[in-house]
C-alpha cells in the first residue's frame, strides 16, 4: 500500500507564511507527479499546484506569485511554500501522489493516492 501524509498546517495572520510538507511512502516504484488541492467550507475541492518528476509545475491563477511547490525526489516529498496568505486561502489542503507501483510495465498507469489533509486558517 501507499501512504501520503501532510504536515505543516496551522493558523496564521493575513500576509504571513506557512510551509506544508507531504511525503509518500510504501509500495512505490516511482512517482509521476505530486500536487496540492484545497477545499474550503461549502466549496468544491480545487487544484492549487502540481509538480512532475521532471520538475514541471502548474499553479492555479489565485496562487501564482505567492505559492511555490518544490520536490525532493529522493525522499518522495513535496513542499508548498505559501507566502502573502489571504483569508480566502483558508481551507483544508490535500496532497496527492500519482504512483507507479512495483511491477508496472512501460506505459502502464499511475495510481493516485491522497493524504488526509491539513487545515490552513488565515485570519484577517
Amino acid at each position: 500500500q501507499v501512504q501520503v501524509v501532510e504536515s505543516g498546517g496551522g493558523l496564521v495572520q493575513a500576509g504571513g507564511s506557512l510551509r506544508l510538507s507531504c511525503g509518500a511512502s510504501g509500495s512505490i516504484l516511482s512517482i509521476k507527479a505530486m500536487g496540492w488541492y484545497r477545499q474550503a467550507p461549502g466549496k468544491q475541492r480545487e487544484l492549487v499546484t502540481t509538480i512532475t518528476n521532471g520538475g514541471s509545475t502548474n499553479y492555479a491563477d489565485s496562487v501564482k506569485g505567492r505559492f511555490t511547490i518544490s520536490r525532493d525526489n529522493a525522499k518522495n516529498t513535496v513542499y508548498l511554500q505559501m507566502n502573502s496568505l489571504k483569508a480566502e486561502d483558508t481551507a483544508v489542503y490535500y496532497c496527492n501522489a500519482d504512483v507507479y507501483r512495483p511491477g508496472t510495465v512501460v506505459g502502464g498507469n499511475a495510481f493516485r493516492y491522497w493524504g488526509q489533509g491539513t487545515q490552513v486558517t488565515v485570519s484577517s
